[in-house]
């Protein structure tokens, strides 16, 4: 079938769809704001359109290929919080328990009132529980958003250094000896909830994360290039990865012939730290829009990954209403939080075309995905550019998919 067969046979226009590489290869990549662009959409589990730009390595002249592998950041969230999930299929953990219950040690977490160490805290409304860790509604926070006195302390103890001293273990140590931002599900705050969630995989499971994640999620999905560092024979395949410098220029952040990445890190990040291809994503994305089935594996019930892609926000509320930082813009007008990703619940309010029940994030490089199980669409962007709030490239390639799609479920 050819690819404008192809097209028409899933309801796009191939027309339309070829405005994909070249508004990808106009703004970014042939300027060079971005090293390269990968992009796979698919419906109904066919990919409709593949787009690929640029270089692997610039630096050394490598072009992009279908197989390239790249840092994917946070996009390592969902792929955690889904193990937890298969966890609670079997009765292994709850939502509703107390996460104290599993880590002892923060039984007595305070909430941060003052001082820089130690600590003036106030005892929180409600115990943390393992919801809250899902849903970014835990207390916790990150040292890179430079906000607060206890955002300055995680970056004091290195607590998110994943190539640091300190595996998944030690940073549960240090985080027992800090206070909360907030009391549980008082607000939404990005944070290392999802390497606790991690952490609580690895704990129930009674295995290393990586172990856990292997057997349960990229061996049944033959996500064969996906994992916590770049193997021996994918070295050749590996992205190189920039940050964004004064006048759309790149600055090279992370070279992938002396990588950290080319060894196992010391701690596991659920939250951050895995290596991927679109390939492979795609096909944890299809199993997510198939409702947990691909190719006769089955992850998890339709149901629970329906409760996953539900808004879990307190009072039904969106992110602009709750958040405490870095996503409060009005970009996330009806956009909720799930147990994993964001939510798409309002969908006028985003002022973008999209679905209600639509989910989705990113990676810090840059990546993205989104799955919309009303039209059965699924899409992964890759690219490594750091920050991933340099361009409004996200937004722009939903814009330019739903401009493509004329068969419509919904």
């Amino acid at each position: 079938m050819d690819q404008i067969t192809r097209a028409k046979t899933l309801g796009f226009s191939a027309e339309r769809l070829a405005r994909i590489d070249r508004f990808l290869e106009a703004k970014y990549v042939g300027p060079g704001k971005l090293p390269h662009a990968q992009f796979v959409l698919a419906r109904q589990g066919q990919v409709v359109h593949q787009t690929l730009l640029g270089l692997q390595d610039p630096e050394r002249g490598t072009p992009l290929a279908p197989d390239t592998v790249y840092r994917i950041y946070s996009m390592t969230k969902p792929i955690a919080c889904v193990a937890l999930m298969m966890l609670v299929e079997e009765g292994l953990i709850a939502l509703d328990e107390p996460v104290a219950k599993y880590i002892p040690a923060w039984k007595d977490l305070g909430v941060f009132a003052a001082g820089t160490g130690p600590y003036m805290t106030t005892a929180p409304a409600r115990p943390m529980q393992v919801v809250d860790l899902l849903r970014h509604t835990s207390g916790l926070t990150y040292g890179f958003q430079s906000r607060t006195n206890v955002d300055a302390a995680y970056r004091k103890l290195k607590v998110e250094n994943v190539f640091g001293e300190h595996d998944l273990e030690g940073m549960i140590e240090l985080l027992a000896k800090l206070p909360l931002e907030f009391s549980p599900g008082e607000a939404w705050n990005y944070s290392v909830s999802t390497d606790v969630v991690g952490y609580l995989v690895q704990k129930v499971a009674g295995k290393p994360l990586s172990q856990v994640l292997a057997e349960r999620i990229f061996q049944p999905l033959k996500m064969v290039d996906t994992g916590f560092f770049v193997r021996e024979d994918q070295r050749s395949r590996f992205a190189a990865c920039y940050d964004a410098a004064p006048g759309g220029k790149l600055k090279l952040q992370d070279d992938p012939t002396t990588s950290p990445y080319l060894a196992p890190p010391a701690l596991e990040s659920g939250g951050g730290g895995l290596v991927s291809t679109a390939a492979d994503y795609l096909r944890f994305t299809t199993m997510l829009v198939n409702g947990g089935e691909l190719d006769g594996v089955r992850i998890l019930a339709p149901k629970t990954v329906k409760l996953m892609a539900s808004n879990h926000l307190p009072g039904g509320k969106d992110l602009t209403e709750l958040s405490r930082s870095l996503f409060s813009e009005s970009t996330n007008a009806g956009v909720g939080f799930g147990l994993g990703f964001a939510v798409v619940f309002d969908a006028p309010k985003t002022l973008i075309p999209c679905s209600n029940g639509e989910f989705y994030w990113g990676g810090a490089a840059s990546t993205a995905f989104w799955v919309d199980p009303v039209e059965e669409i699924t899409a992964v962007f890759m690219t490594q550019l750091l920050p991933s709030s340099t361009y409004p490239i996200r937004r722009e390639l939903r814009t330019l998919v739903y401009a493509a799609l004329e068969e419509t479920n919904g």
